[in-house]
């Protein structure tokens, strides 16, 4: 697909409903599940503009943080935490789908009509635990739109992974350097679990300290899903100033996912860093075809999620959700 085929595509997946662009005042809030005590914090991110990509002068850039160029960002929540292993889990087990409760009306489906994961055959965590506040890894990125829409469902409010551009904007919190904190990597440990001091493992979501809009571990623990095809020259091709870019996936691999894990070195961490999916993470899957819903070899990477104060029209679900089945 050529660019101004795909700018086209985006302009129209961001203009699905009247108002989306416009400013917003939104408030942080809480979002209960019914039939469950578990909830999800969801913190108010503002609109703006900032500079995406990473100055060529920046400490270990790589080629594809770049060029920068400008983005304007429309208004969202983000979860304030890593989807853990207790929240996803709702989702796999299914057994509150039929608890009702009043909701709000943003989406309208039926939660019957969500597709369902499948049980996991082994333990997906690799021995590193899925108890209390432990971030989800080697979820696909289709299961963890699965996750958003299922949850939708439930909460009649519309959610989804964030976009390579909103991650990025969410991380940086208003600033321009490589972290959020500065450029100083030794303070990078008081923010992120990574090589460095995590032991080799993904730890319980909130125990650093949060970025400046009030999100914690945006940075390390487990990497995260962001709705984008990964492509390496993508900034290139962007004007001078671009509302809310999507790169719409036109294929599985890759994808892109961003923020580092427990497992990188600091580099991997920067707001700028990018990452794209490997057919490498189901390596150990021995089933024909392989998981559509679990990796085997990417514990590291998990996701958080967003909701938009107006929804896309229910044509552009698939969009955001993927397709109804694979």
């Amino acid at each position: 697909m050529n660019f101004k085929n795909r700018l086209i595509i985006i302009l129209l997946v961001f203009s699905v409903t009247e108002g989306f662009s416009q400013q917003q005042e939104l408030e942080n809030y809480t979002q209960e599940i019914a039939g469950s005590d578990l909830i999800i914090e969801m913190v108010a991110i503002p609109s703006g503009t900032f500079t995406m990509g990473s100055p060529e002068k920046e400490e270990n850039r790589l080629e594809d943080e770049g060029p920068a160029n400008k983005v304007k960002i429309d208004a969202f929540w983000m979860s304030k935490y890593e989807i853990t292993w207790e929240l996803y889990n709702l989702f796999v087990n299914r057994a509150i789908d039929k608890v009702q409760s009043s909701k709000a009306s943003d989406v309208d489906i039926d939660v019957d009509a969500v597709s369902g994961a499948t049980i996991p055959y082994v333990d997906m965590s690799l021995g590193m635990g899925t108890g209390e506040d432990l971030p989800v890894g080697n979820v696909t990125q289709y299961a963890a739109s699965k996750f958003c829409e299922w949850l939708s469902a439930k909460t009649g409010h519309f959610y989804r992974l964030p976009t390579e551009a909103e991650w990025e904007y969410a991380a940086r919190a208003g600033t321009t350097t490589a972290f959020h904190f500065g450029n100083n990597v030794d303070l990078l440990e008081k923010y992120a679990w990574y090589y460095k001091n995590s032991d080799d493992s993904y730890q319980k979501v909130g125990q650093k300290k949060p970025n400046p809009w009030g999100l914690y571990d945006m940075y390390g623990n487990v990497a995260e899903w962001t709705l984008d095809q990964y492509l390496p020259e993508a900034y290139g091709s962007r004007d001078s100033i671009t509302d809310n870019p999507f790169e719409i996936p036109e294929k599985d691999y890759p994808r892109s996912v961003r923020g580092g894990s427990y497992y990188d070195d600091a580099e991997f961490l920067r707001s700028a860093a990018r990452l794209g999916s490997s057919e490498n993470w189901k390596m150990r899957d021995p089933q024909f075809p392989k998981s559509k819903w679990w990796n085997t070899d990417a514990p590291y990477v998990g996701f958080r999620i967003i909701r938009v104060p107006n929804p896309p029209k229910t044509t552009d679900y698939e969009t955001f959700w993927g397709p109804r089945s694979l």
